[in-house]
C-alpha cells in the first residue's frame, strides 16, 4: 500500500482569457455558480479534478511587490468545462468580504472576467484505489463535486463536509457508492478542524487502499492530515491535502516540504533532517500544498 495512487502530471500552455458571464446560478450552501463563455475559451484544458486557475477580479486593484497595480486575483477550481457547449463553470462560496465573493455576489450576465491557466494538472488514476475519502469545507465543494462525477459505480466514497450551522446541505451527485456526512460548525473554540476531526473519529473508514483528499482552511487541512497519519495510520502517499485559504491572510502561497510533520492541533512539527538539522516553514497562503506526496 505504500506506493500510493498513480499520478500523471500534465503541463498546459499558460494563457490569459477574457470571458463573458453567460449564466448565474444560486446553489446550496451559500454558493453561486458563474458560467463563463466566449471565443477565448477555445483550447482551454483542465484534466485534474482539483486543478486551479487564476481569476482576476475587475475593480479591485492591488499593489504588487514591484509597485505595479494589478487586479486582485485568487485561485479557483474549474468546476466543469464543456468544450462542446463552450462553457466553463466556476463555483464561489459567498463568505463575508473579499474580492472574489464581492464580485460573485453582484455578477450578472454580460459582464467580463479574466482567467489564467491552469498551468498543469495532476491526474490521479482511479485504478488501484479501493475507496475515496474526500474531506473539506465549502471551498472544497467544487473539486469534490467534480471528483464524484468522475468516479464509477463500483467506487466506495466517503465525503465529509464542514458547513455553517444554518446552511443547507450541498447537493452531491455520483454513480459511486456514496456516504455523505455534513459537519455543522457550532462556534465552539478549539484547535483547528476540531469539529471535523471529532466527526471523523466516529466514522468507519473503508478498508484497504483508501485515498484521502483534504482541502479547506490551511491550518485545518494540516490538522486533518496529521489526524489521518497519526491516528488513522494512513501513509502520506495516500493523502493529498491543500489549504485553499488561511484565516487572517489572503493571496499568499507557501509549499510545505514532504519532511515537515504536522501535529494533531494543526501546528507545524519540526522534523530532523538527515544531517540532524531542523526544517520548518510558515503557514501563510490561500491555496497551499500541504503534502507534496501527490
Amino acid at each position: 500500500m505504500n506506493d500510493g495512487p498513480r499520478v500523471a502530471r500534465v503541463r498546459h500552455e499558460i494563457k490569459r482569457r477574457r470571458l463573458t458571464v453567460a449564466r448565474v446560478e444560486r446553489l446550496p450552501p451559500k454558493m453561486v455558480r458563474i458560467v463563463l463563455g466566449g471565443e477565448e475559451l477555445r483550447g482551454f484544458t483542465s484534466l485534474g479534478f482539483d486543478d486551479h486557475i487564476k481569476v482576476f477580479f475587475p475593480g479591485s486593484p492591488a499593489v504588487a511587490t514591484d509597485g505595479a497595480v494589478r487586479p486582485e486575483m485568487r485561485d479557483f477550481t474549474p468546476r466543469l468545462f464543456d468544450a462542446e457547449k463552450g462553457e466553463l463553470w466556476i463555483d464561489f462560496f459567498l463568505h463575508e468580504g473579499g474580492p472574489a465573493a464581492t464580485w460573485a455576489a453582484q455578477a450578472t450576465v454580460g459582464q467580463t472576467l479574466q482567467i489564467g491557466g491552469p498551468k498543469g494538472s495532476a491526474v490521479i488514476a482511479q485504478e488501484g484505489i479501493d475507496a475515496h475519502v474526500l474531506i473539506g469545507d465549502e471551498t472544497a465543494l467544487p473539486a469534490i463535486s467534480r471528483r464524484l462525477e468522475e468516479l464509477p459505480a463500483a467506487s466506495r466514497t466517503l465525503v465529509v463536509i464542514e458547513i455553517d450551522a444554518d446552511s443547507d446541505r450541498p447537493v452531491l451527485a455520483s454513480r459511486a457508492a456514496l456516504d455523505v456526512v455534513c459537519v455543522r460548525r457550532d462556534g465552539r473554540s478549539g484547535p483547528p478542524a476540531h469539529e471535523i476531526i471529532d466527526a471523523l473519529r466516529k466514522l468507519q473508514f473503508p478498508p484497504d487502499r483508501s485515498f484521502a483528499w483534504v482541502a479547506g482552511e490551511s491550518r485545518a487541512a494540516r490538522a486533518i492530515r496529521g489526524y489521518l497519519r497519526d491516528e488513522r495510520g494512513l501513509d502520506k502517499k495516500w493523502i493529498k491535502a491543500a489549504g485553499y485559504w488561511q484565516r487572517g491572510s489572503a493571496g499568499e502561497h507557501d509549499k510545505i516540504p514532504d519532511e515537515e510533520g504536522v501535529a494533531s492541533n494543526g501546528e507545524i512539527a519540526r522534523v530532523p533532517t538527515d544531517k540532524g538539522g531542523l526544517r520548518s516553514r510558515s503557514a501563510a497562503q490561500t491555496r497551499q500544498k500541504v503534502d507534496g506526496a501527490l
